[in-house]
C-alpha cells in the first residue's frame, strides 16, 4: 500500500493507494476513498504497457471530478426519481443531488466516503464501509463489504455483500471507464456487443420514461458488435441525453458469471474485454457529459473519451416492482450479494 501524505482527503487523513498484480504482469491501482479503481495496465506482447481505464493525473483530483472515475456507488446506484422511496405506506425523502432526483446514492453516497481497508495482499483488497440510518436520506443500518480480487487470467473479480436492520433498497456498483484504445486515443472507435433484447427509455433527466422496449431496428441495439460511432446519437433516446445513457436487460443466463453480458474491444483489435455479472442489467453510458474531468495528462477529457457498463438493477426500481428482475429491497436478516468480473485479454 501507499499512503499519499501529500494529498488529504475531507476527512483530514491522507489517501491509501494499494496496487494489485498478477504473474502475467497486469496491475490493478485502487484507492481507499471511494474504493475507487484507478487504473488498469495491461502488459502487451509488443512491450506496450497499455492504461484501459479513464483517470486523474493525481490521486487529489480524483476528489474535485464529479464523473465518478472508478468509484464504488451506492447505496443505490443510477436515479431514484423525485429523490423519494414508499417505506411503510409513507413517503420517505432522499437527498436529491440531480435537480429533484437523487443518482448514485446521493451527494455524499458511497463514492465520496474512506472505505476502511480490512484485508489486503498482491492480489485482492478488501474494503468495509458502515452507512448509518438516515445516510442521505435511506432507512437503516448498511455494512457493505466491496473485494477487488485479481486472478492470473486478467480478470478484476468485484464482489459486494451488504447487509440492513431496516428494508432498504441496495443497488451498488462500480463506475469505471473504459477506453481499451489506450490514453488519447478515439473511445468511440471501441467495438461493443451487449447480450440484451431490451432497453429502458429515459427522458432529458435519466429518468425512465415507457416500459422496456426492444432494441430491434434501432441504434440502441448491440446484440452484434458494432463501432460505438456508428448510431450515436441515431436515436431519439439519445438525443434527449446527448448519447447512450441506459440500461439493457440482460438474457437471464448472463446472470451466474458463466455467460457473457458484454464484449468490448480496441479499435486496433488488439484487446477484448468480457464483461461477467450476477446483476440483471448493464447501464451503458458513452461519456456523454464528460468534458472538463480531469484527465491523466493533467488537461481534461472531452465528452465521449471513455465508457461505462455499469453492473445494477434498473434504474429507479424502488418504484418498478413490475419489471423483470430480482426485488431491489433488502430486507433484514438477507444478504445482498452482487458481483461482476472484467476479464481483459490480448487477441493478436
Amino acid at each position: 500500500m501507499l499512503t499519499d501524505t501529500t494529498t488529504l482527503a475531507p476527512d483530514g487523513q491522507p489517501l491509501i493507494l494499494t496496487t494489485l498484480c498478477n504473474t502475467k504482469g497486469m496491475t490493478i491501482t485502487l484507492m481507499d476513498w471511494g474504493a475507487t479503481w484507478l487504473s488498469a495496465k495491461l502488459p502487451l506482447r509488443s512491450g506496450e504497457k497499455r492504461e484501459l481505464l479513464l483517470g486523474c493525473s493525481t490521486a487529489a483530483d480524483y476528489l474535485r471530478q464529479g464523473a465518478y472515475l472508478g468509484a464504488t456507488v451506492g447505496r443505490y446506484a443510477n436515479r431514484i426519481a423525485h429523490a423519494s422511496l414508499l417505506v411503510d405506506g409513507k413517503h420517505h425523502p432522499l437527498v436529491p443531488n440531480q435537480g429533484l432526483h437523487q443518482l448514485h446514492g446521493g451527494p455524499g453516497g458511497f463514492h465520496a466516503r474512506r472505505w476502511k481497508i480490512v484485508t489486503h495482499d498482491e492480489r485482492k483488497v478488501v474494503y468495509q464501509l458502515h452507512s448509518p440510518d438516515g445516510d442521505q436520506g435511506f432507512p437503516g443500518n448498511l455494512d457493505v463489504t466491496a473485494t477487488y480480487l485479481l486472478t492470473p487470467d486478467n480478470r478484476l473479480e468485484i464482489s459486494y455483500q451488504a447487509q440492513t436492520d431496516r428494508a432498504c433498497p441496495v443497488n451498488l456498483t462500480n463506475h469505471a471507464y473504459f477506453n481499451l484504445n489506450g490514453t488519447g486515443h478515439d473511445a468511440m472507435q471501441q467495438r461493443l456487443q451487449l447480450f440484451a433484447d431490451y432497453y429502458l427509455p429515459v427522458d432529458s433527466e435519466g429518468i425512465p420514461c415507457a416500459a422496456l422496449t426492444t432494441v430491434a431496428d434501432s441504434g440502441m441495439d448491440f446484440r452484434q458488435p458494432k463501432p460505438l460511432y456508428l448510431d450515436l446519437l441515431r436515436d431519439a433516446d439519445q438525443q434527449c441525453v446527448n448519447g447512450y445513457d441506459h440500461a439493457y436487460l440482460l438474457h437471464s443466463a448472463c446472470n451466474e458469471l458463466t455467460t457473457p453480458a458484454a464484449y468490448l474491444w480496441s479499435a486496433d483489435g488488439h484487446i477484448e474485454l468480457t464483461v461477467f455479472t450476477t446483476a440483471p442489467a448493464l447501464q451503458f453510458y458513452s461519456g456523454n457529459y464528460l468534458k472538463g474531468t480531469p484527465s491523466r495528462n493533467g488537461g481534461t477529457y472531452d465528452n465521449y473519451a471513455g465508457v461505462a457498463l455499469e453492473s445494477e438493477f434498473l434504474p429507479d426500481s424502488p418504484h418498478h416492482p413490475e419489471w423483470p428482475q430480482p426485488d431491489c429491497w433488502l430486507q433484514p436478516g438477507q444478504h445482498y450479494r452482487s458481483a461482476t468480473h472484467y476479464q481483459f485479454r490480448e487477441t493478436l
